[in-house]
């Protein structure tokens, strides 16, 4: 319930401080006088869209809070702890907007986020108005008023969460059958390139091996040249080098007997000499071993155009080849393992399938019995709401077929079922949709019936109805006065009225005034004492002309 509401600098209100009561509580005043901004405010602390448009001129920010007090509320308790919060039967939430656009929401004295704040406003206060009555307009929301009027919600919550299971195993499928699809389109090529890529034989490193290869045997006659060449100076033509540094070495030996200094360049030449000769024969052995084989040139250059093909096609180096040909192994062994997951799948979408459609089944059973109870109740409802004639029914499509097949096809994540309330306000009149039919003030008497009959189910603690005397007057309006004062029994009432039988019902009356003060318009609220709510219920039937028949009038509504 909420206990205690604070509004500051919000559109033209400068400071509002309101105690509401359990039960019926009523706002009354002048057209323009701020009841409905005080609406809008209570719709900002419960998750509402926030603009800097609503601050007062002048101001940095605007504030609302609201104190509620839930003695016992397990669901609300559990939320609270879940988002974190400290709850021991009171909640106090506050919510600053910025002139820049920021907002600042604080639950509990703890900050929270507008996401959090809005999971929670759905909790604490249905406000009933023009846009609800146009929800009651649309058939899509009708399935869901007969969910909440069965109790049924949380049975169409668990087959929302079936169905979220049997649409996720559908998206697997898709993608799964679109992967085999691709694999098994591709798998003559796959095979093909599996099967050029073996047969070649190839070692990574074997390209840079035969190109040199390839190189040695283009080169081998001028290599030849060269070495025989070499050899031929160092060692076979008269006097070869070698000759040559073996005479002046054993010269150097007589000129070292001489000259001692002369020993260790005797000594150097020894060696060259001795390495020199080494030179030659391996130039020699070499000679034998140059390869110029024609037809080896031939293959190797074969194999080189295998293997650039190969890399032209598969990957710019051989190793890139050899991981494509693992890629593509891969994709023929995830082939069949895709079949078998693709199997399990299919097999556990039957599954669903069967618990989607048995809940489907059991949930529109359970649909049907509880719109005949509704189409009475609502009918019973508004007979007391002047609307005697009417006649309500609760209109459901074709009925599902037997067809299993069928069945899965309208199967959505609500059930089988979609529902349309009809209604005939006139005697001789064909039931019609709601849209097509009814009018303002049969809209308002339909909402509030409904919000009756729901009303022990519902768990919402607090509900605001800002438009409940729309196009209905005189006895009608008493009538939904004594409706709106059976309500609180339930609930606490907060009703914005222009209606004096209505306005006569509440429990508590506050009055809403517009007022000029230092030369700006200001809103301001105040409980009316029993003496001041007589000549508030005078003011709403005559008008600004208050006569003693209608204070004498106002009296005895109140009485």
């Amino acid at each position: 319930m909420l206990t205690q509401l604070s509004i500051s600098n919000f559109a033209i209100i400068k400071h509002l401080d309101i105690t509401l009561r359990p039960g019926l509580n009523i706002l009354s005043g002048e057209t323009g006088a701020g009841k409905s901004i005080i609406i809008n405010a209570v719709n900002l602390i419960l998750g509402g869209r926030a603009s800097s448009d609503l601050i007062r001129s002048g101001c940095k920010e605007a504030r609302v809070e609201g104190l509620f007090t839930f003695p016992e509320n397990r669901l609300l308790t559990e939320i609270l702890s879940e988002l974190g919060f400290i709850f021991d039967g009171e909640l106090l939430i506050k919510r600053s907007v910025f002139r820049e656009g920021r907002n600042r929401i604080l639950i509990n004295g703890s900050m929270a986020t507008l996401q959090m704040l809005s999971r929670l406003g759905s909790m604490l206060i249905s406000i009933s108005g023009q846009h609800e009555h146009q929800l009651l307009l649309k058939a899509d929301n009708h399935l869901y008023l007969l969910d909440d009027f069965g109790g049924l919600s949380d049975e169409r919550h668990q087959l929302n969460d079936v169905f979220g299971g049997y649409e996720s195993i559908n998206d697997r499928i898709r993608h799964l059958e679109k992967e085999i699809a691709e694999i098994e389109e591709k798998q003559e090529l796959t095979l093909f390139q599996i099967d050029e890529i073996e047969k070649a034989e190839f070692a990574v490193g074997e390209d840079e091996q035969l190109a040199h290869e390839k190189m040695r045997l283009q080169h081998a006659e001028e290599i030849l040249k060269i070495v025989t060449e070499a050899y031929q100076t160092l060692y076979e033509q008269h006097p070869s080098a070698l000759s040559q540094i073996s005479r002046f070495t054993k010269r150097l030996d007589r000129a070292a007997a001489l000259e001692p200094r002369l020993g260790s360049i005797r000594d150097t030449l020894s060696e060259i000499e001795v390495k020199l000769e080494d030179v030659s024969f391996s130039l020699r052995d070499f000679q034998q071993k140059i390869d110029m084989d024609p037809k080896k040139l031939e293959h190797v250059m074969e194999r080189l155009e295998l293997l650039s093909r190969l890399k032209r096609k598969y990957g710019p180096s051989l190793e890139d080849v050899f991981k494509f040909k693992e890629k593509l192994d891969t994709m023929i062994f995830d082939l069949e393992d895709r079949k078998k997951k693709l199997g399990q799948l299919l097999d556990d979408r039957l599954e669903i399938e069967a618990e989607l459609i048995r809940r489907s089944e059991a949930l529109s059973n359970k649909r049907k019995k509880a719109s005949l109870v509704l189409e009475k109740s609502l009918e019973k409802e508004l007979h007391q709401l002047h609307m005697a004639e009417t006649k309500f029914q609760v209109k459901f499509d074709d009925d599902h077929q037997e067809n299993a097949e069928l069945e899965k096809q309208k199967t959505s994540s609500d059930g089988f079922d979609r529902v349309e309330f009809l209604i005939s306000p006139n005697i001789g009149e064909e039931l019609k949709p709601l849209a097509k039919i009814a009018s303002g003030g049969e809209l308002s008497r339909i909402m509030l019936a409904m919000k009756t009959i729901l009303a022990r189910t519902a768990s919402v603690e607090t509900i605001v109805f800002d438009e409940v005397d729309s196009g209905i007057s005189g006895a009608t309006a008493e009538v939904i006065g004594q409706k709106l004062l059976t309500l609180a029994e339930y609930h606490q009432i907060l009703c914005i009225t222009h209606l004096p039988q209505i306005a006569s019902q509440g429990q508590t009356h506050f009055l809403v005034k517009k007022d000029v003060v230092d030369a700006r318009t200001e809103a301001t609220i105040s409980e009316l004492e029993p003496e001041s709510r007589v000549h508030e219920i005078a003011r709403l039937l005559g008008g600004r002309e208050i006569t003693s028949r209608a204070l004498a009038h106002a009296s005895e509504m109140l009485g």
